[in-house]
Protein backbone atom coordinates (compact mmCIF):
# COMPACT_ATOMS: atom_id res chain seq x y z
CA UNK A 1 0.00 0.00 0.00
CA UNK A 2 2.80 2.29 0.68
CA UNK A 3 4.26 2.16 -2.84
CA UNK A 4 0.45 3.17 -4.64
CA UNK A 5 -0.28 5.92 -1.58
CA UNK A 6 1.60 8.55 -1.44
CA UNK A 7 0.34 10.13 1.30
CA UNK A 8 0.86 6.90 3.78
CA UNK A 9 4.16 7.45 5.17
CA UNK A 10 2.73 5.67 8.28
CA UNK A 11 -0.69 2.98 7.95
CA UNK A 12 -2.32 1.87 11.24
CA UNK A 13 -5.44 -0.21 11.28
CA UNK A 14 -7.48 -1.42 14.54
CA UNK A 15 -11.03 -3.04 14.97
CA UNK A 16 -12.16 -0.58 17.72
CA UNK A 17 -15.50 -1.35 18.78
CA UNK A 18 -17.73 1.67 18.10
CA UNK A 19 -15.56 2.13 14.32
CA UNK A 20 -16.43 -1.91 13.67
CA UNK A 21 -19.72 -1.39 14.81
CA UNK A 22 -20.26 1.20 12.13
CA UNK A 23 -18.46 -0.58 9.70
CA UNK A 24 -20.96 -3.38 10.02
CA UNK A 25 -24.15 -1.55 8.88
CA UNK A 26 -25.40 -1.95 5.58
CA UNK A 27 -25.36 2.08 5.10
CA UNK A 28 -21.81 2.81 7.14
CA UNK A 29 -21.90 6.78 6.51
CA UNK A 30 -20.61 8.94 8.92
CA UNK A 31 -23.68 11.60 9.10
CA UNK A 32 -22.15 14.69 10.24
CA UNK A 33 -23.99 14.80 13.44
CA UNK A 34 -20.62 16.60 15.98
CA UNK A 35 -17.52 18.35 15.67
CA UNK A 36 -15.91 14.60 15.32
CA UNK A 37 -18.00 13.37 12.68
CA UNK A 38 -17.27 16.47 10.83
CA UNK A 39 -13.55 16.10 11.18
CA UNK A 40 -14.02 13.50 8.41
CA UNK A 41 -16.28 15.25 6.00
CA UNK A 42 -14.82 13.91 2.69
CA UNK A 43 -12.18 12.27 3.84
CA UNK A 44 -13.02 8.66 4.80
CA UNK A 45 -13.18 6.34 2.14
CA UNK A 46 -15.53 3.56 2.51
CA UNK A 47 -14.14 -0.31 1.22
CA UNK A 48 -16.94 -2.73 1.03
CA UNK A 49 -15.46 -5.42 -0.38
CA UNK A 50 -14.05 -7.58 2.00
CA UNK A 51 -13.01 -10.65 1.47
CA UNK A 52 -11.64 -12.07 4.30
CA UNK A 53 -8.02 -11.79 5.55
CA UNK A 54 -5.62 -9.59 3.15
CA UNK A 55 -3.14 -12.00 2.27
CA UNK A 56 -1.50 -11.23 -1.34
CA UNK A 57 -1.01 -8.77 -3.37
CA UNK A 58 -4.01 -8.63 -5.47
CA UNK A 59 -5.71 -7.67 -1.88
CA UNK A 60 -3.34 -4.85 -1.22
CA UNK A 61 -3.52 -3.62 -4.43
CA UNK A 62 -7.50 -3.31 -4.21
CA UNK A 63 -7.31 -1.84 -0.54
CA UNK A 64 -4.90 0.76 -2.18
CA UNK A 65 -6.96 1.36 -4.75
CA UNK A 66 -10.38 1.76 -2.28
CA UNK A 67 -8.17 4.70 -0.47
CA UNK A 68 -7.85 6.71 -3.50
CA UNK A 69 -6.44 10.37 -1.98
CA UNK A 70 -8.29 9.51 1.17
CA UNK A 71 -6.56 9.35 4.17
CA UNK A 72 -9.10 7.02 6.53
CA UNK A 73 -10.64 4.06 4.79
CA UNK A 74 -13.18 2.60 7.48
CA UNK A 75 -13.34 -1.53 6.17
CA UNK A 76 -16.86 -3.10 5.58
CA UNK A 77 -16.92 -5.67 8.37
CA UNK A 78 -13.52 -5.28 9.64
CA UNK A 79 -12.75 -1.97 10.92
CA UNK A 80 -10.20 0.62 9.48
CA UNK A 81 -7.10 1.88 8.51
CA UNK A 82 -5.40 5.00 8.63
CA UNK A 83 -2.58 6.41 6.78
CA UNK A 84 -0.79 9.73 7.36
CA UNK A 85 2.72 11.57 7.57
CA UNK A 86 3.63 10.67 11.33
CA UNK A 87 2.70 8.24 14.15
CA UNK A 88 1.02 10.96 15.90
CA UNK A 89 -1.06 12.00 13.07
CA UNK A 90 -2.29 8.48 12.36
CA UNK A 91 -2.50 7.81 15.84
CA UNK A 92 -4.76 11.11 16.19
CA UNK A 93 -7.06 10.57 13.26
CA UNK A 94 -7.57 6.73 14.76
CA UNK A 95 -8.50 8.19 18.10
CA UNK A 96 -11.17 11.13 16.93
CA UNK A 97 -12.59 8.66 14.17
CA UNK A 98 -13.47 6.07 17.17
CA UNK A 99 -14.97 8.96 18.92
CA UNK A 100 -16.81 9.89 16.51
CA UNK A 101 -18.32 6.37 15.81
CA UNK A 102 -18.87 6.24 19.19
CA UNK A 103 -21.07 9.48 19.00
CA UNK A 104 -22.72 8.15 15.91
CA UNK A 105 -23.96 4.74 17.42
CA UNK A 106 -25.01 5.92 20.88
CA UNK A 107 -27.36 8.83 18.96
CA UNK A 108 -28.19 6.06 16.43
CA UNK A 109 -29.60 3.86 19.59
CA UNK A 110 -31.48 6.70 20.99
CA UNK A 111 -33.71 5.75 17.97
CA UNK A 112 -34.49 9.53 16.96
CA UNK A 113 -33.77 11.37 13.81
CA UNK A 114 -30.31 12.91 13.64
CA UNK A 115 -29.88 16.49 13.60
CA UNK A 116 -27.34 16.48 10.62
CA UNK A 117 -25.16 19.55 9.76
CA UNK A 118 -24.91 20.95 6.37
CA UNK A 119 -22.38 20.78 4.38
CA UNK A 120 -20.34 24.04 4.42
CA UNK A 121 -20.12 24.14 8.84
CA UNK A 122 -18.72 20.35 8.37
CA UNK A 123 -16.34 21.81 5.57
CA UNK A 124 -15.09 24.48 7.81
CA UNK A 125 -14.95 22.43 10.73
CA UNK A 126 -13.16 20.10 8.82
CA UNK A 127 -10.38 22.33 7.41
CA UNK A 128 -10.31 23.84 11.12
CA UNK A 129 -8.98 20.48 12.10
CA UNK A 130 -6.57 20.58 9.62
CA UNK A 131 -4.98 23.48 10.69
CA UNK A 132 -4.40 22.15 13.98
CA UNK A 133 -2.35 19.38 12.87
CA UNK A 134 0.22 20.34 15.50
CA UNK A 135 -2.04 19.29 17.95
CA UNK A 136 -1.46 15.55 17.06
CA UNK A 137 2.04 15.72 18.12
CA UNK A 138 1.08 17.10 21.81
CA UNK A 139 -1.94 14.58 21.85
CA UNK A 140 0.49 11.47 21.39
CA UNK A 141 3.46 12.87 23.56
CA UNK A 142 0.58 13.43 26.36
CA UNK A 143 -0.62 10.04 26.16
CA UNK A 144 2.77 8.63 26.49
CA UNK A 145 3.08 10.91 29.30
CA UNK A 146 0.30 9.62 30.90
CA UNK A 147 1.66 6.18 30.43
CA UNK A 148 4.39 6.28 31.83
CA UNK A 149 2.81 8.17 34.78
CA UNK A 150 0.99 5.05 35.42
CA UNK A 151 3.96 2.40 34.67
CA UNK A 152 7.08 3.60 33.61
CA UNK A 153 8.00 -0.38 33.42
CA UNK A 154 6.54 -0.21 29.55
CA UNK A 155 9.21 1.54 28.36
CA UNK A 156 11.96 -0.56 28.65
CA UNK A 157 9.98 -3.11 27.29
CA UNK A 158 12.00 -4.63 23.99
CA UNK A 159 9.33 -6.29 21.95
CA UNK A 160 7.56 -3.41 21.83
CA UNK A 161 5.94 -2.45 18.16
CA UNK A 162 6.39 -2.62 14.49
CA UNK A 163 6.31 0.28 12.66
CA UNK A 164 5.64 0.01 8.77
CA UNK A 165 6.69 3.81 7.96
CA UNK A 166 7.74 4.32 3.67
CA UNK A 167 9.35 1.17 2.71
CA UNK A 168 11.13 0.12 5.60
CA UNK A 169 9.53 -1.89 8.43
CA UNK A 170 11.30 -0.81 11.82
CA UNK A 171 10.51 -2.06 15.45
CA UNK A 172 10.99 0.69 18.45
CA UNK A 173 10.17 0.01 22.38
CA UNK A 174 7.48 2.12 23.65
CA UNK A 175 10.35 4.85 24.19
CA UNK A 176 10.41 5.39 20.80
CA UNK A 177 14.24 3.88 21.06
CA UNK A 178 14.74 1.97 17.47
CA UNK A 179 15.51 -1.96 18.22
Amino acid sequence: MHKRLAHARVLLHCRSPYTTALAALTDATVHLICQNTVRFFNRVAIDAGFTGIADNDAQGQRLAASFGNRHVMMMGNHGITVAASSIAQTFDDLYFFERAAKTLMLAYSSGRPLAILGDAAAEKTAAGWEACQGMAVAHFEQLKAMLLAEDASFASWQYGCTIASGFNTRRFNFKGAQI
